[in-house]
């Protein structure tokens, strides 16, 4: 289903669990809700621990897939999202130990602006525009920077702003753990770079990227 035709806008603003009772009674279109709902924050979480980006999408289309044969199993202790990334993190763990290597990859978006209080880039001329470029280049080397363990927690908090208890669960650690696993992930930041944890983003997948993502899984839970 396309968003466009969609029965009205308030179908996108539906809550979660609303959705997919209605995608067990088999209006299996509005899993396309929680397609585009979650497809930045999956992508997100799930190329903190993947290196490619193919291999993120591949990594994201069998999330959902098994998400939308599992929806059955979803018990509604946990919100939605929360279920879903520890689907898309078993993924990505799962993929690590059949390349029996760990790899990570930090992707930028204009959302970093808000952590690193860099300037528009629509205000900007072509030399400050460059300047913006390279600041985040030295950003996102920094956070890749971070052992995985760090790295995941901070992206999960600082970029998607989860809460602890959210991430907790997500990665089946106590609240204490979180808590230190994201004061080191900050202490080891470089000063000069982190000036501000009160937002933001990192890895886009929006647009054209999302809209594929979309289109591939619901051709998939077509047949199924």
């Amino acid at each position: 289903m396309k968003a466009n035709h969609l029965e009205s806008f308030t179908l996108t603003k539906l809550p979660d669990s609303t959705i997919v009772e209605r995608v067990l009674q088999g209006e299996k279109e509005l899993f396309e809700i929680l397609l585009r709902r979650y497809n930045q924050r999956l992508f997100r979480v799930v190329r903190s621990y993947i290196h490619s980006e193919d291999d993120v999408k591949d990594i994201m289309q069998d999330a959902y897939v098994k998400a939308y044969t599992k929806l059955e199993q979803f018990n509604y202790e946990a919100s939605f999202s929360t279920w879903l990334i520890r689907i898309a993190i078993n993924e990505a763990l799962q993929q690590i130990r059949k390349n029996k290597r760990q790899t990570n990859n930090y992707g930028k978006t204009e959302r970093l602006d808000n952590v690193f209080h860099l300037p528009d880039p629509n205000q900007m001329n072509p030399e400050k525009h460059t300047i913006r470029t390279q600041t985040h280049h030295l950003i996102e080397e920094a956070v890749d920077r971070l052992p995985e363990k760090y790295r995941v927690v901070f992206v999960m908090h600082q970029v998607e702003g989860l809460s602890n208890p959210e991430i907790a669960t997500c990665l089946k650690l106590s609240d204490s753990n979180v808590k230190v696993r994201l004061h080191r992930a900050k202490k080891l930041l470089k000063e000069e770079l982190y000036k501000n944890t009160h937002d933001a983003s990192i890895y886009e997948f929006g647009n054209q990227k999302c809209d594929l993502m979309v289109e591939m899984v619901m051709v998939k839970i077509q047949n199924i």
